[in-house]
């Protein structure tokens, strides 16, 4: 039997682990009853009870797994885990939350069971805030400049067969990013659209700050396009600059020189001073990734497991 595992990143989500697990164990069980599964839980340092009732749902159903880090590392490392420990010829990511509809899976199934090697669940509709929604489509928008293939949409809620999940595995870049990662290993791929749900259970852990935060990270990671546009500012400005003081020779060959000069020139100053600055923020923050990364720290640690 083909086995599909399931890989659930859980940050403080004990309302809905007893649920999620209810539904993917009805779903795979209804649609496909010759395929196998198993759900890997990833508690990613849970403050609440997640941990307990991931163990709760794992005495019940021995295809639950469970993988615990010794504290919060990011929604990303816990990814890396359960798609590291997975062992099914089909991986399925998605989150705890229940933002993800759970019969989306069936459709991503069944393209894989087509042929395809990566199936994108994008989301063309998202029940959030207009902040929320607002914010990420710029933000998508803007990963569309580096990365051309991005759907507008974004996505999180993945399907890889084994080929293609070995290449993301294989990867060793510093910061990593899902999609980044997995629109760059090509292969055959799918999108599939959906509507991502309205929380029901729980608060978002990512406040503004901490999206605008992870969004730069990503962006850095991905992207050169800053680097670019220092370079085009930079020219631009010497070039300004060059035909200002054209103008200032000449201006004083031709005895015109203005005698009060102290504001254009307070004015440029404060201009150039101010994007130098701009500049050297944006390079300290590739060097910072450059350091990060050869450091070699691992993704996480693991506290403990079961059934891996």
């Amino acid at each position: 039997m083909k086995l599909v595992s399931f890989v659930i990143p859980v940050y403080n989500n004990a309302e809905t682990i007893t649920l999620i697990h209810q539904k993917i164990r009805s779903e795979v069980t209804s649609n496909f009853p010759e395929l196998n599964y198993e759900i890997i839980f990833v508690n990613d340092g849970s403050k609440d009870n997640s941990l307990q009732q991931i163990k709760k749902c794992r005495q019940e159903d021995p295809h639950v797994k469970i993988i615990s880090f010794s504290r919060n590392f990011s929604q990303m490392s816990a990814i890396l885990a359960g798609w590291q420990y997975s062992k099914g010829d089909a991986v399925i990511n998605m989150s705890a939350d229940l933002q993800d509809p759970v019969e989306q899976c069936s459709k991503m199934i069944k393209e894989w069971l087509d042929g395809y090697n990566v199936v994108l669940s994008v989301r063309e509709t998202r029940e959030d805030s207009f902040i929320n929604t607002l914010t990420s489509k710029i933000a998508y928008r803007l990963y569309k400049l580096s990365i051309p293939n991005m759907p507008i949409g974004g996505f999180d809620f993945t399907l890889l067969d084994r080929k293609a999940l070995a290449a993301v595995n294989s990867l060793t870049n510093g910061f990593r990013c899902l999609q980044a990662d997995v629109l760059w290993i090509g292969f055959k791929v799918k999108n599939l659209p959906y509507t991502r749900l309205k929380r029901e259970f729980g608060k978002s852990q990512y406040t503004f700050l901490l999206r605008l935060n992870f969004f730069i990270k990503i962006y850095l990671s991905i992207s050169y396009l800053p680097i670019r546009i220092m370079s085009a500012v930079g020219f631009f400005t010497a070039l300004a600059g060059a035909t200002y003081a054209l103008s200032i020779t000449y201006a004083y060959f031709m005895h015109n020189t203005p005698f009060n000069g102290w504001a254009p020139i307070m004015i440029i100053i404060l201009i150039i001073g101010g994007m130098l600055m701009i500049m050297l923020g944006i390079i300290g923050e590739y060097i910072w990734r450059i350091y990060d990364a050869v450091q070699h720290k691992p993704e996480y640690i693991i506290a403990e497991q079961e059934g891996i």
